[in-house]
């Protein structure tokens, strides 16, 4: 395969440099319910954004300490529209957004005063830049039929994106994109903010194709030459399909690739409720997705701290 190309805006090569696999973070929404929290509304995790976001910035921190090089912001499902659905004006909704990023950029300041380890780069923050699906609240992040048209697509995330990357983040992370159109969409915005990166993941079918069917090979034929995309992958998926699915994005692409899937139950987007059992070890899980490329690597759904910690003893105990 050849060599990544580095630019400026670009922390993910730079880290991979010196420290491979990079070690994602893992599930907010499950810690979250875990403290209690009800994320049974349309928001989400958003809705404790808006009414304890000190829980946030503790499990942000929670996972720095576990070992995690990056975190994801509180921002999957924090959006202009679905804050106004709340009454919530577009100039709360944008300083809601930004706040995101500045929680997690706290508690990884503070979390890196305390350690400063010699065997991990200092973290990053990726801000969270949900599907239209995850909006709408019905599943549609599973299946990726919005029949909505690129313009309206780019409307809806152009103002996100933008607090995002005001608010300081590192780079965004383009997530649990369930359509080859969306992920088009996104990539054509990232070119208005051009000193801006972003790896890109999709929700899968199978281990050869998204959730709107599109194969996985089409998918890295449209950011081949995109150089603000600085990785590619999947996550919100089956253990199984995610390891497929990294074979098989190898096979086409030579840009760092991402894995983060749940943590082996399977989502019922009709009923909202898991089922099944996980799939072994991250740990172990983990070999097999680093020999098979990935070099991003971290969990979603139903994952948690002691699976980041897991992976931290792994690859840098």
């Amino acid at each position: 395969m050849p060599k990544h190309t580095n630019q400026k805006f670009n922390p993910i090569d730079s880290i991979l440099k010196k420290f491979s696999p990079i070690i994602l973070d893992g599930a907010l929404a499950t810690e979250l319910e875990k403290q209690g929290f009800d994320l049974d509304d349309p928001l989400w995790s958003a809705r404790v954004l808006m009414e304890n976001p000190d829980a946030i910035a503790k499990i942000h921190a929670d996972y720095f300490r576990k070992g995690a090089d990056v975190a994801i912001t509180s921002s999957y499902q924090a959006t202009i529209e679905g804050f106004a659905q709340r009454g919530i004006r577009k100039e709360k909704a944008i300083e809601l957004i930004k706040k995101t990023v500045l929680l997690a950029r706290g508690a990884r300041d503070e979390v890196w005063k305390e350690i400063k380890k010699t065997n991990r780069p200092k973290p990053l923050v990726a801000a969270s830049v949900g599907p239209y699906g995850a909006y709408l609240a019905d599943g549609s992040e599973y299946k990726g039929n919005y029949k909505i048209s690129d313009v309206e697509l780019k409307k809806f995330h152009r103002p996100r994106l933008e607090a995002l990357i005001e608010a300081g983040a590192d780079l965004l992370a383009l997530e649990t994109i369930p359509s080859l159109q969306e992920a088009k969409v996104l990539i054509s915005l990232l070119e208005e903010f051009p000193e801006t990166s972003a790896w890109l993941s999709f929700t899968l079918k199978d281990g050869k194709s998204i959730s709107d069917g599109a194969s996985l090979q089409e998918c890295a034929s449209a950011v081949h030459n995109r150089q603000q995309v600085a990785a590619i992958g999947v996550n919100c998926a089956p253990i199984s399909d995610a390891s497929a699915a990294v074979e098989e994005f190898y096979k086409y692409t030579n840009k760092p690739i991402i894995v983060y899937p749940n943590s082996g139950e399977r989502y019922n987007p009709e009923t909202k409720t898991w089922c099944g059992s996980t799939d072994g070890s991250f740990e172990t899980q983990s070999e097999v997705w680093f020999k098979n490329g990935a070099r991003i690597i971290g969990g979603c759904c139903r994952t948690s701290p002691e699976h980041i910690e897991s992976l931290y003893r792994k690859w840098r105990g």
